[in-house]
């Protein structure tokens, strides 16, 4: 391993910071954040201390330190490790729920898991809508484990799907899961739960789809690429060129031409 870090603020609600670490032999120092730390361990071990009591992270579960709460960590092997962290606002999983975390920081959830290396991967790609409703999931599935798998799961509700939807098609480039869900009265996973169910279809990539279609249009009226992008509510000209491709096999610049 070659030590390596990467780190950004991305611009989605909630989330303080994402890392991605590669260390070999370090080792940090004692420590605290003033958010939640939503550890994936990639390759290797990394032994630490929670609040004096030793914990190990490894790639087959999931690491949830708390805000305030000192801990460290170290290599545990020769190897080094390789991590990502998603940093989380205290207030996403409220700070009653500390306790429960330093009982118990290690998750083994493969449906978590895999839910939150998606999140991961939505942040590295700046895809903020597909973030958010990764995001409202991965929480609430937190919160079941901390609180003991008390707060259960609502049925889905085919009138919020259908109501999302509307404000969705009315308005695809303002239109986000979370003011929409307030809207609606319901929470964020609620919302990602009732649209999928209803429709076959997570509502971030039906909002990504609702978001292309403008896109197209525009490009068919003969508008730069670049303009079109943030006109259409992606990130930049990659952002759309890289949904471009995964629905048409086609970047919007042949897209355009071939009009």
């Amino acid at each position: 391993m070659v030590d390596s870090v990467r780190a950004w603020r991305p611009a989605v609600a909630g989330i303080a910071e994402v890392l991605h670490a590669e260390w070999r032999s370090h080792a940090y120092p004692a420590h605290t954040h003033d958010t939640w730390t939503l550890l994936l361990v990639d390759d290797g071990l990394i032994g630490y201390d929670l609040d004096r009591h030793g914990h190990a992270a490894e790639p087959a579960a999931i690491t949830l330190l708390p805000p305030h709460v000192v801990h460290d960590g170290h290599p545990a092997t020769e190897r080094g490790f390789r991590k990502r962290v998603v940093y989380l606002d205290e207030d996403v999983l409220g700070a009653e729920l500390i306790g429960a975390a330093v009982d118990g920081p290690t998750i083994t959830d493969d449906a978590l898991r895999r839910a939150a290396y998606r999140l991961d991967q939505a942040l590295v790609e700046r895809d903020d809508v597909e973030a958010e409703g990764r995001l409202a999931l991965v929480t609430e599935r937190l919160r079941w484990h901390l609180t003991g798998r008390r707060s259960g799961h609502a049925d889905p509700q085919r009138d919020v799907a259908r109501r999302a939807r509307e404000r969705f098609d009315a308005d695809p480039v303002g239109a986000g899961l979370s003011e929409v869900a307030s809207a609606l009265g319901v929470s964020t996973a609620h919302l990602v739960r009732s649209f999928t169910h209803s429709y076959g279809i997570p509502p971030h990539r039906y909002l990504i789809g609702r978001r292309l279609d403008l896109a197209r249009r525009r490009l068919l009226d003969g508008d730069d690429a670049a303009g079109v992008a943030l006109a259409t509510g992606f990130y930049d000209q990659a952002h759309l060129t890289r949904h471009f491709r995964r629905l048409l096999a086609t970047t919007p610049g042949r897209y355009q031409r071939g009009a």
